[in-house]
């Protein structure tokens, strides 16, 4: 019963096997193409929309061009009208000429122009074309057209469409026009007055214009309305009027040039707004979200069907690549297991090359693990080893070489002792530097080195600045990491003193708490906030003097060797000056510690923290 049982189990495991890898291709492929399907949807969708879009703005544009030459006429009638006729002749004598030049104008423009008609500030009727009977007190002064007019003077005032109401036509016919008025100076035996010229163009060229780009069965329309959402066309006007409909014309007007996505009756739509120079009149076109997917309708039903047949010959394909797969993993297993028991079998290698490639490495691996752990932790420590090595040889030959040209420049001076001076301060810089091919040394070495640097820096600058040293004694017998203060101090002189006639560098040595606290400080131009934020994190800045490791490779000496709680801190303020703060861990400096830091640096540390624990222990 008991191996019944087995068989029986072992014969679910394998089609289980099986079953889960098919089943884990075919979801990985269906969501594969699920995702492949909406990705290009979306991106036909938003091409397709970006594509509506552009069009019908360019349709705008067009539109709008055209409603600018029909303004820019009425424009040039008004101009010609007032600087031609008004301005040439008195209202008081000479009404006739007046009248005619008048009438020229209007036989020249008749085709789009209504009337003309000149009116003094009282509202009487000067002159008009073509000749007409003013209707029976028709009050002017009480009309929005004049009233604007007079009280904006300097501008011209485009209404929106009407009925012309003024004058009395004889076949009573009634024309829509669209009326500029605007204030004119008359003169009137010799002295000079106020009055108001209206210059009425026919609105049937907006119309047909209008209606020509309205003629789509999309769904989408335009509009035009003036700045303060007064309706000039509308290709439902009718509806609209009657109350019928509804335009989001008021909000639409407030609208600055440009795209919009809004939600209007429950609908979601984009509006193109687009102003018509000189009037400040909108230009709308409005296009339902209806419509972008009417467009995509047949991508769809592409996308789906080009979806199903991928999917259904990628069942096929998992099928077969499942039961090649399982059978050799399978046989490979039990062999590992057995092996695991404690038997040493022999490795099952079977299947695809990538299987019996796994089944040798598995059967190799068990005799190489101890070794295989050993060379990682020598790598690791390797690996360490070098990168901190790589770090401190970045020193660029640009301070050697700026040092030795000016030594050449003392001796052919006639300068020898000087000469002499900086040959041995360099000597012994070099000799510091080199510190027997350590990283680690005291802080009383590193102090040295940098006393030796800031003497040769003096010499080349011709002393135009002061070095002061505010050192505790107490911190120079604890481990520090070689040339970590030199990059410091040429910063400080290239980018702080460097100029100054009273530059001062100041470099500080005490114990904070339990830490040793070493700084740099200058009484330079300081360094602005955002740029002292990189100094410390942008490791691809382009040094425009010095040795080039930057404050970026002290702080990330320091860290490698002490950790992430040690390193620079850089306080500045602009025409203040500037504080480069480094920060080390309190160790003695001995042969023992020096040599535990430097063979592995985060067990090195901990180890002689240990240390440092448990005499302080045995010293209570």
């Amino acid at each position: 019963m008991k191996n019944k049982f087995f068989e029986y189990l072992e014969k679910v495991t394998h089609g289980g096997i099986q079953s889960t890898i098919m089943l884990a291709f075919s979801a990985i492929s269906i969501a594969l193409m699920l995702i492949l399907g909406l990705a290009l949807e979306a991106r036909f969708s938003a091409v397709f929309r970006n594509e509506v879009i552009q069009s019908t703005q360019k349709l705008m544009e067009q539109t709008g061009e055209s409603l600018e030459d029909y303004l820019i006429a009425m424009r040039q009638i008004s101009d010609a009208a007032y600087y031609n006729a008004i301005k040439e002749y008195d209202i008081s004598g000479e009404t006739q000429d007046i009248q005619k030049s008048l009438n020229l104008l209007y036989e020249a423009n008749k085709e789009s122009l209504r009337s003309i008609a000149l009116y003094n500030h009282y509202g009487s009727l000067i002159a008009a074309e073509p000749v007409a009977s003013q209707k029976e007190d028709p009050d002017v002064t009480r009309q929005g057209w004049f009233m604007r007019a007079m009280e904006e003077m300097e501008n011209m005032h485009f209404s929106t469409p009407h009925i012309q109401n003024l004058f009395l036509d004889t076949t009573y016919r009634y024309y829509w026009v669209v009326s500029l008025s605007r204030m004119v100076e008359l003169t009137n035996g010799g002295d000079s007055g106020q009055g108001v010229l209206l210059v009425d163009m026919d609105f049937s060229g907006i119309s047909r214009l209008m209606k020509k780009i309205n003629d789509e069965n999309s769904g989408q329309y335009y509009y035009l309305c003036d700045s303060s959402g007064e309706i000039i066309y509308h290709p439902r006007q009718v509806q609209l009027s009657d109350g019928i409909g509804r335009e989001n014309n008021r909000i639409e007007a407030a609208y600055k040039d440009g795209i919009y996505d809004e939600i209007f009756d429950g609908a979601s739509r984009t509006v193109i707004v687009n102003t018509v120079s000189y009037t400040g009149w909108k230009l709308v076109g409005v296009l339902p979200e209806a419509m972008f997917a009417y467009g995509m309708v047949n991508l769809r039903y592409f996308l789906v069907m080009m979806l199903i047949l991928m999917v259904m010959m990628l069942v096929v394909i998992n099928r077969i690549v499942s039961v090649r797969i399982s059978r050799p993993i399978l046989k490979l297993n039990e062999s590992v297991l057995e092996y695991e028991a404690g038997a040493k079998p022999e490795i099952h290698i079977a299947g695809s090359q990538e299987i019996r490639h796994l089944g040798y490495s598995i059967q190799k691996s068990y005799e190489k693990i101890e070794d295989l752990m050993k060379t990682i932790v020598w790598e690791q420590n390797e690996r360490r080893k070098s990168e901190l090595d790589a770090l401190q040889s970045q020193i660029n030959p640009h301070f050697l070489y700026n040092a030795l040209d000016s030594i050449t420049w003392m001796i052919e001076g006639e300068r020898n002792d000087e000469a002499v001076y900086m040959v041995t301060q360099l000597a012994r810089f070099f000799r510091l530097s080199l510190s027997r091919g350590y990283t680690v040394i005291c802080v009383r070495d590193e102090l040295q080195h940098a006393q030796t640097y800031m003497n040769i820096q003096k010499v080349r600058c011709k002393d135009s600045f002061s070095v002061l040293l505010d050192i505790d004694p107490a911190v120079e017998e604890y481990c520090a990491v070689k040339l970590i203060l030199q990059p410091i101090l040429e910063n400080a002189i290239n980018y702080g003193v460097s100029g100054m006639d009273d530059g001062e560098i100041t470099i500080i040595g005490k114990m904070d708490g339990e830490d040793v606290l070493l700084a740099v400080r200058d009484n330079g131009i300081g360094i602005p906030e955002e740029e002292a934020q990189l100094l410390l994190t942008d490791n691809n800045r382009v040094h425009k003097h010095g040795s080039g490791v930057g404050l970026v490779n002290v702080n990330r000496r320091i860290q490698l060797l002490f950790g992430k709680a040690y390193g620079l801190c850089i306080e500045s303020e602009p025409d203040e000056g500037t504080t480069v703060s480094i920060r080390l861990p309190a160790i003695p400096f001995t042969e023992e510690n020096r040599l535990l830091l430097e063979k592995g640096y985060v067990s090195g540390r901990e180890e002689i923290i240990n240390k440092i624990s448990r005499e302080d222990s045995d010293e209570e």
